[in-house]
């Protein structure tokens, strides 16, 4: 019976190393399975879903985290800012709606003298993608990382009350955490905020994320007629009455929903 030598052996062993996944594609099936779950999944999940042996998917999912592309919430994960980022970019924008919003957030800067906001969905928060505003800016604790809970600002509510799926999956994380005395904590208070939203077309947070800043911001709608971004005001508490500001954000949302139909 003829016999291997060791020259005859070591192609044998480089292509059966090269079809087992690797690193990367290892890390891959981490990342599907994470964008697949509903809610927080904890390692044993990851494993049984992918297949991947505990300490595998345990230091690969150390990697992720990282460099952001997990985040690990006590014993269970979910996909990392970055990725979601990522996501929502590719999923909210719309080819050429820069150069088709500008103009209309000029308009209402011009028309309300407060800070502009463009916002679209980033996970389980909303992400300020353009920004107006003047030397008297009011502050807000989302400066200088442009992000904010969904549950308790006026882009947030937009968002989730037009986009079903969004909606479903903060109900299903569960849990609204409280930034201000006036915060919405309760699932029947925000379903019923929502339903008004739906309604009248605009959303209200009055001090609901930063004190002493009151926010109104109503939907923009891309080809297809769904919620792709959320244009927003926040003013002082003390400034003009929200309805009145409402009245302007919500004509801009319109104009600029019209504006990227026909883009």
């Amino acid at each position: 019976m003829p016999t291997r030598t060791a020259s005859q052996e070591q192609p044998l062993d480089l292509v059966r190393a090269a079809t087992q996944p690797g690193s990367l594609e290892r890390g891959i099936d981490l990342l599907i399975a994470l964008g697949a779950a509903t809610r927080p999944v904890t390692l044993s999940q990851l494993c049984r879903s992918t297949g991947l042996p505990k300490s595998t998917a345990h230091r690969l999912l150390g990697v992720l985290c990282s460099r952001e592309l997990a985040t690990r919430t006590g014993n269970a994960y979910l996909p990392g800012e970055l990725l979601e980022s990522m996501a929502a970019s590719a999923r909210t924008r719309v080819p050429g709606s820069r150069r088709a919003v500008l103009p209309y957030l000029l308009y209402l800067y011009e028309t309300t003298r407060q800070t502009v906001n463009l916002a679209v969905p980033a996970g389980l928060e909303t992400r300020y993608v353009e920004r107006l505003y003047g030397h008297n800016r009011v502050g807000s604790r989302s400066d200088g990382r442009d992000r904010a809970p969904l549950h308790c600002t006026a882009t947030g509510k937009t968002l989730l009350a037009f986009d079903p799926k969004l909606r479903q999956e903060l109900l299903a994380r569960g849990g609204f955490e409280r930034m201000t005395r006036r915060t919405i904590t309760s699932l029947a208070a925000l379903e019923r905020e929502l339903a008004q939203v739906r309604r009248h077309g605009v959303a209200y947070a009055q001090e609901e994320y930063t004190e002493g800043v009151a926010c109104v911001a109503a939907p923009v709608f891309g080809p297809g007629g769904r919620v792709c971004m959320s244009v927003g005001v926040a003013a002082p508490a003390s400034a003009a009455p929200l309805a009145k500001l409402g009245i302007s954000v919500r004509g801009a949302a319109q104009a600029i929903s019209a504006a990227l139909l026909g883009a």
